[in-house]
């Protein structure tokens, strides 16, 4: 049973660790927490009515503080002084790893402590099952990945630290022997997804994922990839009525068949950098204690996920020996300066307890410069693809699609499993596809570790497609957009998986968007393929899931007598405005911007008393229904802050949190404000009620400003605090909770309430109905759509390329606050160009792995990348006043790049299928 934080605490007390996620623990002056809360309507600056910033003073005057920017002397309560740590990393994974040569810090640089794989056994430390490897390469081994980790130095004096890493950076400290080869280890995952459609789309799928499950090839053959026949040894029943499935699919796409156009393809991706602004960065200190009992382990960290984190740092150090086990961790979250999916889940916070561990009485920071974080960072997945899909000639309809892909993992698992099966159910992206047969691997390899980041592997499939959808209208002679059109999803039509979407398809009002904007009306008298310079002008248009499908947060929303509003949350502030979309869907309950909001708190709920147990993507419905009986329990108890669920998961507590309040507690002071009493018709009207300018208004009555109506409630008792757990399985979690005489229903699993000034209780929810887990087959239900055209200017004797012109268009439900959106669309457009045609790392020992990667070699986009005064961003209005918000932090990057590539066919006559394209490609083809 996976306890709640309360319970959690005791489990791990149990064992000789409690654990909390709060304030210091010794501040006696302002708490850590003081500074990572956002300053709410103090500094509320309106971007559009009904919405504005809480967070952007903060950023651009510099008072936002990231995990980096602490010192232990900034910690009331902390030692004055800061030591400094450093990780040195293997360069070489193919011969054994031997030592160090530290006979090079001497004197001024040697390092007061050095940890290697020795002491782990020593400590008695073990590794989390996420994490599993080696954490560092032991001696006569040889290093299981580039950047693998072979020891940690740890500095007391800062001048120490600075001249030694500088002295590690010429790639010769770390000593090699004998020559072994790359290690040879299983793959992360394998996997098939088959559908076959009725050829009457009302009747059900002959076969789906949905409807059989997922299924993968029994791993007996000794090949480096699977035997995908279903002929192969031993394969298991499920398997081979897919695969049997999908080589029919695949004869009929080789079949010589006039009538249908058959491309087949091959696209390669790279691997790149997240390249958040901020390097990886965590400050510990761990008191020390001398005999059996341990001190306290005090943490500030920067990632995408707390609970993970704190979970995995109670696993490293639960059953260690004394004295280097801590009685009590007590872990802090720094707002992030940047993610992109690679600070989730990142074996980076082991180090940095490790660190304090060895360290005792010292607080120690251990920080990644560039260098560093290139070595050591987690990569997107470079992917093969090789893709076939067939067309009728005769009505443009497609009428089957296979791939195989391969994706490079690294040296750690982490999500590569994730990423490929997100790759390949997204391989089909936008269109309707009645027979679709993919399959794909995740390969361990030697490389830098890969994992998540942004666009999760259907940023690489979808590029790989619709540049083969582009191919696939030049062939039949059709307009691209219209080809896209005759073949787009439809709503209510199955997705590759067999389910439909649950949330608007709005294609084809996108596709009509692109269609009529001048860069696409114009393209043909602006198109330029000779002379000293070229034109041409691309479209791409695509769809990206949100959501993991077991997705989950925790709100706490307080109202003072006062009016002054306070939000608790456990998502992540890393860039993607959290703090400002919570205050501002709180707000649309309770009539104005909160006084502070604080985000990446797990440490606010403990009087829910949540416990969970199993896996929320792998139980069958039987262990669920068992375990609901519990009111406690819940599938999972904190979510990362990825899959772009920030607007849509990440507020939803919160805003049903306020929805309670607003509902027994203002609403009923405003009946007493009133004088209207309970048993008035009016008195139900609650839903006609709206806010306007602070006031809570309705026709023919006095408008009642919150402050009153905070007052009153606090005077009468009623509701002014309420807490909050939601569950999605592709769909929220209900219950109904007994307030008042009524059983009130919300799309909430758990709730806590406080009525006045008094505490917080707990309400037992008297039934609940958890998503079933036949949802986890699904893959997804939650999808925005994104178009782009771009216009490129190619110099033919350079191969330069500059964006003449870009404009795309999105849909995300309701934009809760508009500003943040258009911002992460403008980030989206920047990183998609990145990706497209300046940033790569070569694999294995010319890339990061080495240690010498650096922005001097790595290439972003910069202002003079993009067209700054020539992008266009449109946002579409939701369908309806209610429509709930869509994730669209990772749709809004996937088609730049696809686009770009199709533009740069129009203007060279060359298409390109490998990415990133050039200026040095381009020139060569040019040539």
């Amino acid at each position: 049973m996976r306890p709640s934080r309360r319970e959690f605490v005791k489990w791990l007390s149990a064992g000789g660790i409690s654990v909390s996620l709060s304030h210091l623990a010794a501040a006696a002056n302002a708490p850590f927490a003081a500074h990572e809360t956002l300053p709410g309507r103090g500094q509320f600056n309106p971007a559009t009515k009904g919405a504005g910033r809480v967070d952007g003073v903060a950023k651009v005057t510099g008072a936002k503080l990231y995990a980096s920017d602490f010192r232990a002397n900034d910690l009331p309560g902390w030692p004055q002084t800061t030591s400094h740590a450093i990780l040195v990393r293997a360069n070489d994974a193919t011969h054994v790893y031997t030592g160090m040569d530290l006979a090079r810090l001497t004197g001024p640089l040697k390092p007061s402590v050095v940890v290697t794989a020795d002491d782990l056994d020593r400590i008695g430390t073990q590794v989390p099952e996420f994490y599993a490897g080696d954490l560092f390469c032991p001696l006569g081994k040889t290093p299981l990945y580039l950047g693998q980790p072979v020891a940690l130095l740890i500095f007391e004096k800062f001048d120490a630290f600075d001249q030694a890493r500088l002295v590690l950076r010429d790639g010769t400290f770390v000593k090699f022997g004998e020559e072994t080869g790359p290690v040879i280890a299983p793959d992360y995952g394998s996997y098939r997804f088959t559908r076959v459609a009725d050829p009457s789309p009302d009747k059900p799928d002959i076969y789906s994922p949905i409807q059989a499950g997922w299924v993968s090839p029994k791993k007996v053959q000794t090949t480096a990839l699977p035997v995908w026949s279903p002929l192969a040894r031993e394969m298991p029943a499920d398997y081979v009525k897919a695969a049997k499935l999908g080589d029919q699919i695949r004869a009929e796409l080789a079949a010589d068949d006039a009538s249908l156009l058959v491309l087949d393809r091959e696209f390669e991706t790279q691997s790149v950098d997240p390249m958040f602004l901020e390097p990886e960065c965590g400050l510990a200190w761990y008191s020390g204690k001398e005999g059996n009992k341990g001190g306290n382990l005090e943490l500030v960290l920067g990632v995408q996920s707390p609970y993970e984190a704190a979970e995995s740092l109670a696993h490293l150090l639960g059953k260690a020996h004394a004295p280097y086990k801590p009685s009590h961790i007590n872990a802090q979250f720094a707002h992030v300066g940047g993610g992109f999916g690679g600070r989730d889940h990142t074996p980076f916070i082991l180090y940095v307890a490790l660190a304090a561990i060895c360290f005792p009485g010292k607080p120690v920071r251990l920080a990644h410069d560039r260098y560093q974080q290139f070595q050591g960072g987690i990569k997107r997945h470079p992917i093969k693809m090789r893709s076939r899909i067939g067309i009728d000639r005769s009505t443009g309809l497609i009428k089957a699609f296979a791939a195989d892909h391969i994706l490079d993992g690294g040296g750690l698992q982490n999500f590569s499993a994730n990423v490929a099966v997100v790759a390949a159910t997204g391989a089909i992206g936008i269109y309707d596809i009645p027979k679709v047969d993919v399959t794909t691997i995740a390969l361990h390899s030697r490389g830098v570790t890969a994992g998540s980041m942004r666009g999760y592997g259907t940023l690489q499939t979808m590029t790989a497609l619709e540049a083969l959808i582009d191919e696939a209208a030049s062939e039949l002679k059709l307009d691209p957009i219209e080809f896209r059109r005759r073949n787009a999803l439809k709503q209510n039509g199955r997705t590759m998986t067999g389910n439909p979407y649950i949330v608007s398809v709005r294609t084809p009002e996108i596709l009509d968007k692109l269609e009529k904007h001048p860069i696409w009306q114009q393209r043909a008298q602006l198109r330029q393929t000779s002379g000293d310079r070229l034109v041409g002008t691309g479209v791409a248009c695509v769809t990206k899931d949100y959501g993991s499908g077991a997705d989950c947060s925790l709100g706490r929303v307080e109202l003072g007598a006062d009016g002054k509003v306070s939000i608790f949350c456990d998502h992540v502030e890393m860039g993607n405005g959290i703090g400002t979309a919570l205050a501002n869907r709180v707000a649309r309950h309770l009539g104005a911007i909160a006084d502070e909001v604080s985000v990446a708190r797990v440490d606010s709920y403990d009087v829910l008393g949540l416990v969970t147990s199993g896996d929320p993507y792998t139980m069958d419905q039987k262990t669920q229904d068992t375990a609901e009986r519990n009111p406690r329990w819940v599938p999972a108890i904190s979510s990362a802050t990825s899959a772009s669920i920030g607007a849509h998961v990440g507020t939803h507590s919160a805003a049903e949190a306020a929805r309670v309040i607003f509902r027994f507690g203002l609403w009923p002071a405003a009946l007493e404000l009133w004088r209207i009493p309970k048993t008035d018709a009016r008195a139900k009207q609650w839903a006609s009620a709206s806010w306007q300018h602070g006031q809570l208004t309705m026709p023919g009555l006095a408008p009642l400003a919150l402050p009153t109506l905070a007052a009153t409630a606090h005077a009468h008792g009623f509701i002014t605090g309420a807490v909050a757990h939601s569950f999605s399985r592709w769909a929220w979690s209900r219950a109904r909770f007994p307030l008042f005489g009524e059983r009130y229903r919300a799309e909430i699993d758990a709730l806590a309430i406080r009525r006045g000034n008094n505490k917080f209780e707990r309400i037992n929810r008297v039934s609940v109905k958890f998503p079933p887990t036949d949802n986890n087959r699904i893959g997804t239900a939650y999808t925005s759509m994104c178009g782009t055209l771009v216009r490129v200017e190619i110099e033919r004797a350079t191969g330069a390329i500059r964006i003449a012109k870009a404009y795309s268009v999105f849909e995300c439900g309701t934009a809760l606050v508009p500003e943040v959106v258009m911002g992460q669309s403008h980030g989206g457009f920047a990183m998609g160009v990145g990706y497209a045609l300046l940033e790569t790392l070569p694999p294995f020992e010319g890339g990061p792995g080495n240690g010498e990667w650096n922005l001097g070699r790595y290439l972003v986009a910069r202002g003079s990348d993009l067209p700054l005064r020539d992008l266009e961003i449109e946002m579409l209005k939701p369908l309806t006043p209610d429509e709930a918000p869509k994730g669209m932090a990772e749709v809004v990057m996937i088609p730049i790049v696809p686009a770009l590539i199709n533009a740069i066919h129009d203007a060279t006559g060359h298409r390109f299928r490998a990415l990133p394209v050039t200026a040095n490609l381009l020139k060569g083809v040019l040539a």
